[in-house]
């Protein structure tokens, strides 16, 4: 039975329904001897339903201080649930009903993996309201096809080091019964993440193995995805120049397309899929060049770009797609909470300054202010634009310049958590709801983990802040996020929230509108190709399909939108 569909009634209500019929019953009530069997039974059982209750009470409280209530059981689907039981109001009255957390994500995760190992993996379902939007079946099923294929062939396995040894041999090679995507660290975190899960769709509509360079900190920010194996690039892999690989690079396919240098079956192509890259390497997104693709064993891949939209645009892909994805805008929020779980040490400064400043809140506010320019902030029109828009749109309350209220002790309090790499913006919205009330009374914290001034990609300790304030955004239960900004894509995409969106600020000057709502929570493909593959001619790609438009952040973008 669905979760979305499990209805569970506690003992103490079935005991209440045998109690009723009993009493409704003829040989009910002239069965003194039935009657007396009956309330022994109920007086035994309700015993055991208070030794239950106790132990759910213990273990809600152990799990929101962070802990883990495992679920042996599961379900008929093979979901395993997680309980939580909120402890007693201080006027003494019962909070709310028992609330059920699925750890496995409606399906995405398995049961098996070593719990100390990664605890994001299991209690970030502790942390997060549940999705709305659940993942296919058949999507389920490619991933497990997908987890055993990456068993057999990933790092460490026969399989795998027979490739390798094809591939040092440099000699033209046929297809084998495993064959690799290698994924290249580069750009930023947010870039990363995105092309992550960009490269892990197309593994799997290729079916192929997919290894990722734990360079620029990678392997130190997450924990691995697939059971009893590595998704992590072994160090002694063969090509040691992969890094250097550029839009320039003689072994790139568009450079060997310019120049008619393909062999029938090299060993390995690289694939520059970033946002400088050229007519002939867009042209991997054309049918005909999928199908000679399928023929290389190794292909090697460095993006930026979160290019999802764009394979909706491959006619062999489409079927395949819309089978594993039929809500069209969901593509990111299932495959970003199925790979990316933070490491232990991420996930420790996730929970701490979570528990320490947000979860006592009625309501999270996430807001993620990045500007593009190159001198520091803050900057007044972007102050202004983040005020208009959250006031506008009734996410902030105005407050009271004129008399000096004292809200109730018992007042609905808001946590805003302000992600920049500027602390200006924190400190002025601190600062305002401080020394004034606010006129609805609400009470209104501000809260920014870390002020780092300027993004500095290749540093460890910079990407494990910046991965868990991504992470901490994502948890909010509304969200206001910076046009163009990859770090705002991710949160907004692991949260399954439709953020309102901070339009770009033309000339140093607020737009008006200062922001609008996203049509999807999927990120945008800010440099898709403009090429009709068939006709061979330029074409508008974002009017090609219903559910591939342009952003609203970016004219020129593509992001995937549900039509139903």
């Amino acid at each position: 039975m669905d979760l979305k569909e499990r209805i569970r009634r506690s003992p103490s209500q079935r005991e209440e329904e045998v109690l009723v019929a009993a009493a409704a019953s003829p040989r009910g009530r002239k069965g003194g001897a039935a009657m007396l069997l009956l309330r022994w039974s109920v007086s035994a059982g309700a015993l055991l339903v208070f030794g239950v209750l106790l132990l759910l009470l213990a273990g809600g409280s152990a799990a929101r201080r962070g802990q883990f209530i495992h679920a042996d059981s599961s379900d008929g689907a093979g979901r395993h649930d997680l309980r939580l039981v909120r402890p007693r109001e201080e006027d003494g009255t019962s909070g709310s009903p028992e609330v059920v957390k699925d750890k496995l994500l409606g399906g995405l995760l398995v049961p098996g993996f070593d719990e100390q190992a990664c605890l994001s993996r299991y209690q970030s379902a502790l942390y997060r309201q549940p999705s709305p939007h659940f993942p296919s079946t058949y999507l389920l099923e490619r991933l497990r096809e997908h987890e055993a294929l990456q068993k057999k062939c990933g790092p460490h396995t026969e399989f795998y080091r027979k490739a390798v040894e094809q591939l040092k041999s440099g000699q033209d090679i046929k297809v084998m019964d495993c064959n690799y995507l290698v994924w290249i660290a580069y750009s930023g975190l947010g870039n990363r993440i995105l092309t992550i899960a960009s490269a892990f769709l197309y593994a799997i509509l290729t079916n192929r193995v997919l290894l990722v360079d734990g360079d620029k900190g990678t392997v130190d920010l997450f924990c691995e995805p697939f059971p009893e194996t590595s998704w992590f690039l072994p160090s002694d892999f063969p090509t040691k120049h992969l890094k250097n690989f550029s839009a320039g690079s003689p072994e790139s396919y568009g450079n060997m397309l310019k120049s008619k240098a393909l062999q029938s079956s090299p060993a390995f192509l690289y694939l520059h899929l970033a946002h400088d890259y050229s007519a002939f390497d867009k042209l991997f997104f054309c049918e005909d060049n999928q199908q000679y693709l399928q023929t290389i064993p190794w292909l090697i891949l460095k993006s930026d770009n979160y290019f999802v939209p764009s394979l909706f645009l491959i006619p062999a892909y489409q079927e395949e797609l819309m089978k594993l994805f039929p809500q069209r805008d969901t593509v990111f929020h299932h495959l970003g909470r199925y790979l990316f779980h933070p490491s232990n040490v991420v996930w420790g400064m996730v929970t701490r300054y979570y528990d320490s400043y947000l979860a006592t809140a009625d309501e999270k506010l996430g807001i993620q202010i990045r500007v593009f320019d190159t001198e520091t902030g803050p900057f007044q029109h972007v102050l202004d634009q983040v005020l208009a828009c959250t006031l506008k749109e009734h996410l902030l309350p105005e407050v009271n310049t004129q008399e000096p209220v004292v809200p109730s002790r018992k007042a609905r309090s808001k946590a805003v958590l302000v992600t920049s790499l500027n602390s200006g913006y924190y400190e002025k919205f601190r600062n305002m709801y401080w020394e004034h009330p606010t006129t609805n009374g609400e009470t209104i914290s501000f809260h920014q983990p870390s002020h780092e001034e300027h993004q500095n990609s290749d540093k460890k300790m910079h990407n494990m802040k910046a991965w868990a304030e991504i992470y901490l955004l994502s948890l909010s239960d509304v969200m206001v996020t910076s046009a163009w900004s990859t770090f705002g894509y991710v949160a907004q995409g692991l949260s399954g929230l439709k953020p309102w969106l901070l339009l770009k600020p033309e000339n140093r000057t607020a737009p008006d509108p200062p922001c609008r709502q996203v049509l999807s929570m999927e990120p945008c493909f800010h440099a898709p190709p403009f090429y009709d593959c068939k006709a061979k001619r330029g074409v508008d790609t974002g009017k090609l399909v219903p559910h591939v438009r342009h952003c609203e952040d970016m004219s020129w973008g593509l992001k995937l939108v549900d039509q139903s």
